[in-house]
C-alpha cells in the first residue's frame, strides 16, 4: 500500500454522501490493502491508524448493503483494522456472521465479548466458528445457553477436553436438541457414548452401539441404574421421566398449553424456549394453539420443503422477524433438518414477515397449509 495516498485525500472523498460513492471508496481501499505488498505495509501501526480513521469514518451511518458487502470483503482479511472488524462482529447477523465465522483478527477475547454482550443468534455463529479455541469453549459452558451449546456439539474443530464432552453429554438428557450432534461427535468416547445411550431415542441408540460397540451388558446395566436413580430422587413416583405412548404425550401437550392460553401465559416467547429445550412437538402445538390454526396443518408445514409458510405462522403470533432464523434453525436441528430449501429458503421465509397484518399472515397460512 502506497503511503503516498493521505488521510487528507482520501477523507475528501469521504465527503460524499451517496451510497454508491462510499461503497466504491471502502471497496476501492480494500483493493488497495490486497493488492501486491498492501497487506503487509497495512499491518504497520502508522497505516492502521489511517486505515482506522477512513473505515470507521465511513461505516458509522452507512447503508446495510454496504456494511454487508465489506464484511464479506474482510472477513478473511489479516490486515483489517481491530476496532471495524469488532464494530461489524456487533452488527445484525447476516453482516456479522461472515466477520465471527472468518476473521482472523477476532481474539478469543472478542469472541467471548459477544457471548456476552450480543444476541443469540450472534453467540450461535461464535459457537460454530472453526477451531474455536479453549477459553472461548469455557465461557460458552459456563453460560450454558441450550442453542449455542448445541451448536458448540455440532463444531468438530471446536478444542473441547474430556470434561467439556461429559458436561455436553450430561446437559443432553434435558436439551435434547444436543443428543443428536453428540452421539456424532469425533471425540466422544466409548464412555460418555454409553452415559449418552440411556437419554437417546432408538434410532441414535443403535447408531452409538454400531459405532462404539458397545457391551450389550454394560448397556443394560447403565439403563438399570438410571431407573434406580429415578426412583431414588422420586420415591412417591413425583418427577419421575415417563415415557408416554405418542397419544399420551400429545393430550398432555394440549392440556399444558391450554392451561398456560388460559391464564393469559402462553406468549410468542414460549416457542422459542421450548424449542431451545428440544421439545418440538410442545413447540407444534403451543403455535397452532396461538394462531388457532390446525395442529396437523403445523406439522404438516414443518414437515416440508417450504420455510415460508412456518414464517407466514409465526408472524401471524406475533413472532419478530430478528428471532425467527433462530426458530428455523432449531426446528431443522430437531427435525433431521426440515423444513427444507436450505438457505434459499430460510431467506423466502424471512419475505413472510412483510408489511401485512397478522389476520393476513394468518389466513395465507391457513390456505397454503391445507393444500400441503
Amino acid at each position: 500500500m502506497s503511503v503516498a495516498i493521505s488521510s487528507e485525500s482520501l477523507l475528501e472523498l469521504a465527503k460524499s454522501r451517496t451510497p454508491a460513492d462510499r461503497e466504491r471508496l471502502l471497496l476501492g481501499v480494500v483493493a488497495l490493502c490486497d493488492a501486491g505488498d498492501g497487506a503487509a505495509a497495512a499491518t504497520s501501526p502508522q497505516i492502521q491508524v489511517l486505515l482506522n480513521s477512513i473505515f470507521l469514518g465511513l461505516v458509522v451511518g452507512a447503508e446495510r448493503e454496504i456494511r454487508k458487502r465489506l464484511a464479506e470483503k474482510l472477513s478473511t482479511a489479516q490486515w483489517a483494522p481491530a476496532a471495524l472488524i469488532n464494530v461489524l462482529a456487533l452488527d445484525e447477523i447476516e453482516i456479522a456472521r461472515p466477520i465471527i465465522a472468518g476473521s482472523p483478527v477476532l481474539k478469543d477475547a472478542d469472541l467471548i465479548r459477544l457471548l456476552i454482550e450480543a444476541t443469540i443468534e450472534h453467540q450461535i455463529e461464535v459457537a460454530r466458528r472453526p477451531n474455536l479455541g479453549q477459553p472461548v469453549v469455557a465461557a460458552i459452558l459456563e453460560k450454558a445457553e441450550p442453542a449455542v451449546m448445541t451448536a458448540l456439539a455440532g463444531n468438530p474443530t471446536a478444542d473441547l477436553r474430556e470434561e467439556d464432552l461429559a458436561q455436553l453429554v450430561e446437559a443432553a438428557k434435558q436439551i435434547a436438541a444436543l443428543r443428536s450432534p453428540m452421539s456424532r461427535h469425533p471425540k466422544l468416547s466409548s464412555a460418555l457414548a454409553l452415559r449418552l445411550y440411556i437419554w437417546v431415542g432408538q434410532a441414535l441408540r443403535e447408531s452409538l452401539a454400531d459405532r462404539f460397540r458397545l457391551d450389550p451388558a454394560l448397556v443394560e446395566e447403565a439403563l438399570a441404574q438410571s431407573v434406580q436413580e429415578a426412583h431414588r430422587a422420586a420415591p412417591s413416583g413425583q418427577g419421575m421421566v415417563i415415557l408416554a405412548r405418542d397419544g399420551e404425550r400429545e393430550s398432555m401437550e394440549q392440556r399444558l398449553i391450554d392451561k398456560l392460553h388460559d391464564a393469559g401465559q402462553l406468549r410468542p416467547g414460549y416457542l422459542v424456549r421450548v424449542l431451545q429445550e428440544g421439545r418440538l412437538s410442545l413447540f407444534r402445538t403451543a403455535l397452532a394453539t396461538l394462531g388457532h390454526f390446525d395442529t396437523d396443518h403445523v406439522q404438516r408445514v414443518i414437515d416440508s420443503d417450504r420455510p415460508e409458510l412456518l414464517g407466514l405462522a409465526c408472524a401471524a403470533v406475533g413472532i419478530d422477524r430478528s428471532v425467527f432464523p433462530t426458530i428455523l434453525d432449531l426446528i431443522r436441528q430437531l427435525n433431521g433438518g426440515r423444513p427444507g430449501g436450505g438457505a434459499d429458503g430460510a431467506k423466502r421465509a424471512i419475505g413472510a414477515f412483510g408489511p401485512v397484518s397478522a389476520e393476513v399472515a394468518a389466513a395465507a397460512f391457513r390456505q397454503a397449509a391445507s393444500s400441503l
